[in-house]
Formats: structure tokens, sequence, C-alpha cells
């Protein structure tokens, strides 16, 4: 009797199916949906590509300013001069300045590639506005060449129109052959 408890709830729990803890919280496991984490012991970090691309590009933009020169000179000349004037004990970096050197490759390998990727943003906002300057530039010239044919048919269409010096000059006729019929005699 026993085992048959102990069957029946093994085969209750083979039924219901187990909900596995995700990045994005308690998921079912089905077949038919794709998986929303890779099962693993370690799982990456995701970082936000657009506020990451913004903070580069924030970077880029103070890098390329006067005012990081200036900053950089200043905090070179200090480095320069804590490791030269101050005694000994006080030295951190000695004469060939190596630290120095490390320290400033270390920025321009990371300043490099920011730079890039705020470059590559910019490209990508360069060529949709070109995309959209194109794209307004031909409904103008679509616009353009509409009111063209709408002001060639007025033009023609006015040409067909009978126009005041011709209406003055019919009228001038009319009278005169009016005036012809009076001083001549009726005939019935």
């Amino acid at each position: 009797m026993r085992q048959l408890r102990e069957r029946r709830s093994r085969e209750g729990a083979r039924e219901r199916r187990p909900e596995t803890v995700t990045a994005t919280g308690p998921a079912r496991v089905r077949l038919d949906q794709p998986r929303t984490a890779r099962p693993g012991l370690l799982t990456l970090p995701t970082y936000d590509p657009e506020a990451f691309g913004k903070l580069s590009e924030r970077i880029a933009r103070f890098l390329g300013t006067g005012r990081f020169i200036v900053w950089m000179t200043v905090v070179i000349v200090i480095w320069v001069a804590w490791n030269t004037l101050l005694p000994d004990a006080a030295r951190f970096d000695s004469y060939p300045f190596i630290f120095l050197t490390l320290v400033l490759s270390l920025q321009a390998s990371y300043a490099a590639p920011l730079i890039l990727l705020a470059q590559n943003r910019q490209d990508n906002r360069d060529r949709v506005n070109m995309e959209q300057d194109r794209a307004r530039s031909d409904r103008n010239i679509a616009d353009t060449e509409y009111l063209t044919r709408e002001v060639a048919a007025l033009r023609h269409g006015l040409g067909e129109v009978a126009t005041r010096d011709f209406i003055r000059s019919e009228l001038q006729s009319l009278l005169k052959e009016i005036d012809e019929r009076r001083g001549a005699p009726e005939v019935l």
C-alpha cells in the first residue's frame, strides 16, 4: 500500500511540471515557448545599449573639450611635481614615470573605443537624417512638378477663355453692325 502511494505521488509530480526560476522571474518549462534565459550556473550581466551609447557620447564630448586638456595637463604637472620635488618616501612613481605612462595608456585605450562608438552613433543619426532629407526632397520635387503641371493646365485653359480685349473688339464690331443697320432703310 505504501509503495502504491509513493508511485502515485511520483506520477503526480511528473504530470505537474515544475516551475523554474529565470532572470525574468518564475516561468513554466514549455516546449512551445522560447527560453527566456540560458540554463547554467553563470549568467552574464545585461546592459542597456542606448544608455551605454549616451554615456559614451558624453565622455567623448568631454574628451574633445579644452577643459579636458587643461585638467589632464594639471594632473600630469601635479604627478610629475609630486614625484620629483617631494622626498623619496612620498614618491610613488620614480623618474621614468612608468606608472604615469601606464595610466595614460589605460586612459587612451578606453577613450579610443568610446570615441569610435560615439562616432558610429553619430553616423547612424546622420544616415537617418540624410534619408529623411532625401524623402523630404523627393516630396518637394513631386509637389513642384504637380504645381508646374497645374499652372500649365491653367495657362492652357486661359488660352481658350475670352479676354477683355477680345470681348471689347467683339462688342465694337457689333455696335458698328448695329449702327450700319440703323442707317440703312429697313427692308421687310
